[in-house]
């Protein structure tokens, strides 16, 4: 049976596809694998209902899209964690399988997937594709909401383009984190230092444009910091009104895949007395988006 993609919304023909005729647990077939990224350029969401993977298959199937991420982004590290380096854990579970408690302070870091962000702009060379895969979900809520970039900047009047396009902006999770009132120690600020983004982005398959936000995003280079943050606030709500977002709605395997490039997301709220359990392996991109400040 030939892989087809299909979109998810009939009204919105470029931005969210389903895709069927595969089992992603088997060998991806080259054919297959270039079908898969040309869905990517075209949808930047595609999802694949249906797949019930374990870690192995899905590190597997995800490096035919390139170089995996390290966790390093994640709050546990070394013997805290309790999957490989390799795989982001987006749960609200702890090493011991338990549920983490409310104010567990790696439940109330994870908190901050629900602000608007692309995965990894906090790292120099931010991430490509990321793909999560759906292990247990709760009953109700927990939806992952996606906004298309693209047609933010398409949306945008002539004035507002020309203003932002060369704008490069500093990204971290204390920004990110401090929207929810964290505070960090010295060795999480340096772990967490800013690195540079660049805040428009142009697609190199497609050529098409987009806007490079996220909550990581905290400064302007060369503005004033309240002044940087009043724009970058106008653009999130610019980028997210409803007509360019899409909830999917969880089904236990699940794998959905989608384009940082061209994309932010967030999770919704669900009950914390109920589990989440959700993976998520990200493929980097091949290059900055912007040459790093000497340290």
């Amino acid at each position: 049976m030939p892989i087809t993609i299909e979109p998810a919304n009939p009204l919105r023909p470029d931005f969210v596809g389903n895709v069927s005729g595969i089992d992603l647990r088997r060998t991806l077939a080259l054919a297959d694998r270039d079908a898969i990224e040309r869905g990517m350029d075209r949808f930047a969401v595609l999802v694949f209902r249906g797949q019930p993977l374990d870690d192995e298959a899905q590190l597997a199937f995800s490096r035919n899209f390139g170089t995996l991420e390290q966790a390093t982004g994640d709050y546990t590290q070394g013997e805290q964690r309790r999957l490989s380096m390799e795989i982001n854990d987006i749960s609200n579970v702890g090493r011991d399988g338990a549920l983490l408690a409310r104010d567990d302070r790696q439940r109330l870091f994870g908190l901050g997937n629900l602000l608007w962000h692309s995965d990894s702009s906090f790292k120099a060379v931010p991430a490509k594709y990321s793909l999560l895969s759906a292990r247990v979900i709760p009953a109700g809520g927990g939806n992952t909401e996606f906004a298309d970039m693209r047609a933010a900047w398409d949306t945008l009047d002539a004035d507002t383009k020309a203003l932002v396009e060369p704008l490069v902006c500093e990204h971290s999770q204390m920004y990110s984190r401090g929207i929810l009132g964290f505070t960090f120690d010295e060795e999480e600020r340096r772990r967490f230092a800013p690195v540079l983004q660049r805040l428009v982005r142009t697609h190199p398959v497609t050529g098409r444009k987009s806007l490079f936000l996220a909550s990581h995003a905290g400064a302007i280079v060369g503005w004033p910091v309240p002044e940087a943050r009043a724009l970058l606030r106008d653009l999130i709500e610019h980028a997210t009104q409803r007509e360019r977002v899409h909830a999917h709605v969880w089904q236990v395997d699940d794998l959905v895949m989608w384009d940082n490039r061209t994309t932010m997301h967030r999770a919704r709220r669900y009950d914390p007395a109920e589990r989440r359990d959700l993976h998520r392996t990200t493929v980097a991109c091949e290059e900055p988006t912007v040459q790093q400040q000497a340290a």
